[in-house]
């Protein structure tokens, strides 16, 4: 586990541009945190690093988008769980079947999106309320989530 702090907006999306340059195709990104965290922002940053199609905005109401790669890189599948019922609602999305061809970032996932793969990271996003600061941490699950940590780091 590793633990970063972003004191902007732009930092928040540093990170995840920085993200988005080690992420390939299969790897699934599981954000928490609550409304306001910045999850889209960092997910924003994340496709700028994969050099995907945008704009990049919050899910919500379509519950997924998917963001062609605008290189040779791979396709960014970007959902937002908080409005789903559970796992079988995720599962009823299809998505294991883009999970091979593209970087899949799931937010309000955790408990729900786990299960698409064993291998995956885990991204806490908490905002202080009195500033623009984010604790934002990184959990590894797998060995190709901690080596995605490593190169991070």
């Amino acid at each position: 586990m590793t633990e970063q702090v972003a004191t902007d907006r732009a930092q928040t999306q540093d990170l995840g541009r920085r993200l988005g340059t080690v992420l390939r195709a299969g790897d699934v990104v599981i954000l928490t945190g609550d409304l306001g965290a910045g999850k889209t922002t960092f997910t924003q940053g994340v496709a700028e690093g994969l050099r995907v199609r945008g704009p990049i905005t919050s899910p919500t109401f379509v519950i997924a988008r998917v963001h062609p790669s605008l290189a040779d890189g791979p396709a960014l599948v970007h959902v937002d769980a908080y409005r789903l019922g559970g796992s079988a609602e995720l599962d009823d999305l299809d998505l294991d079947t883009s999970l091979e061809d593209s970087v899949t970032i799931i937010e309000w996932g955790s408990g729900i999106a786990d299960v698409l793969a064993d291998d995956h990271l885990e991204i806490t996003l908490v905002a202080d309320p009195a500033s623009e600061h984010r604790r934002i941490t990184l959990h590894a699950n797998g060995p190709r989530s901690e080596q995605i940590v490593r190169e991070l780091s």
